[in-house]
């Protein structure tokens, strides 16, 4: 079955075409056929197309919406020159799955959309309201280019942590806030963190009960996860993206006190405080320089630039709290730390500096194995003794993405 896995975002279009069947999945062999993303919708949008195996094609034209953006990407697939043997026509496409951001309480697991699913995901969009929007705007625009005949299935970040049990998803608010209006920590990265749990049972051959491990994914957006017994006990977002770590440009953890503090002293309104929150915070708003891990890596190499130091320090130290956290949460039952996302698979200071000082909850650092780990290579990064391992592991949500698709469309069961 091909599979076409979407990511709709607020101005940009993910797609991956994923070839799969059950004896596959089984065998471990999906197939991925081809990928690309189309940036900057609604003005000049950025395209980039790749065929497995052939050349990248990247071009760059006005492209006005989700819709025009998807019924480019499915023009390309069926085209000759997308070159992918399997599909000459849309008839070829299968079924096709889509990462939804948030699925509230009412989506603990992937479901095939419906309208009564599409109203679902209507009445979250006030939880997520820059992601669910645009999630359903690809929805909408493969029922119009497929045709209703084509199974589309929702894919939902936040149903991995629905495990969590209420003394973890519950803010010390009065009670009936939650009742009134589900004010709760809902977590994300779900996909990626429930792949993660996947990765490391298929690497020591493990069942999903015995996976006790911190899933760390790190990029852009971060956050933290304890799993256990193959299940999200707790993770470090919340009720929105923005707490937890210090990231790309959120603030994470901080005193909510402040914003009132801010309110009296800049004047700022509601708007102005969630920008200075979401996109002017975290390592941008510590180093005043970027956002990006890399760039701030060379700036401490090549500058010496303290406020580069201290950012990475800041995340380093907020990322390592939350290991301490969650590894007593679990009364020390870890057999593992996972590292994920972009910082997470690629920079190896970064996740030595978050080693560093994990001795004290049995954690044996391997500085050789860690820098040899990067692009998308995976691998321990302890030593063989260590009471408590070191894992880096690429993330693959559009591959778990199309899996849960083929599985609701086949009405087979879940195994992880």
């Amino acid at each position: 079955m091909n599979i076409l896995v979407l990511n709709s975002g607020s101005s940009s279009v993910k797609f991956q075409i994923i070839e799969t069947d059950l004896g596959r999945i089984e065998k471990d062999r999906d197939k991925r056929l081809a990928r690309g993303v189309m940036e900057r919708i609604g003005s000049h949008s950025l395209i980039t197309f790749e065929t497995e195996g052939q050349p990248r094609y990247r071009t760059a034209k006005p492209v006005k919406s989700h819709r025009e953006a998807v019924d480019m990407i499915l023009r390309w697939i069926i085209s000759p020159d997308s070159k992918i043997e399997s599909i000459r026509s849309l008839s070829d496409i299968h079924a096709v799955g889509h990462r939804v951001v948030h699925g509230g309480e009412d989506f603990t697991k992937s479901v095939k959309i419906t309208p009564d699913v599409i109203r679902g995901i209507e009445d979250n969009i006030e939880l997520a309201p820059l992601h669910n929007p645009a999630n359903l705007k690809g929805i909408k625009a493969v029922t119009e280019l497929l045709g209703e005949q084509v199974p589309q299935v929702a894919v939902f970040d936040t149903a991995f942590h629905s495990t969590m049990p209420a003394t973890s998803y519950l803010y010390g608010l009065p009670y009936q806030l939650y009742r009134r209006y589900k004010i709760r920590r809902y977590g994300f990265h779900g996909t990626s963190h429930r792949y993660i749990a996947y990765r490391y049972r298929q690497q020591l051959d493990e069942t999903r009960e015995n996976v006790n491990i911190i899933s760390m994914h790190l990029g852009n957006g971060a956050s933290v996860c304890a799993i256990h017994h193959g299940e999200s006990i707790d993770t470090s977002m919340g009720f929105t993206p923005l707490e937890g770590l210090v990231m790309g440009t959120r603030a994470g953890d901080m005193d909510p006190s402040i914003l009132e503090f801010l309110y009296h002293k800049e004047g700022f309104t509601f708007a102005e405080m969630d920008n200075l929150l979401n996109k002017r915070s975290g390592l941008l708003g510590i180093s005043g320089l970027t956002h990006d891990m890399r760039e701030l890596l060379e700036e401490e190499e090549e500058n010496q630039d303290r406020r580069a130091t201290l950012a990475i320090d800041m995340f380093c130290k907020r990322v390592r709290k939350y290991i301490g956290s969650y590894f007593v949460e679990m009364e020390g039952n870890v057999e593992a730390i996972v590292f994920t996302g972009g910082i997470g698979e690629n920079a190896a200071l970064v996740r030595e500096r978050i080693c560093n000082g994990l001795e004290a909850i049995g954690l044996k650092f391997d500085k050789k194995r860690n820098n040899k780990i990067f692009g998308g290579k995976s691998g321990l990064i302890s030593t063989d003794d260590s009471p408590l391992k070191a894992w880096v592991f690429p993330t693959n949500e559009e591959l778990l993405i199309a899996r849960d698709t083929l599985r609701v469309v086949e009405d087979a069961p879940r195994r992880w």
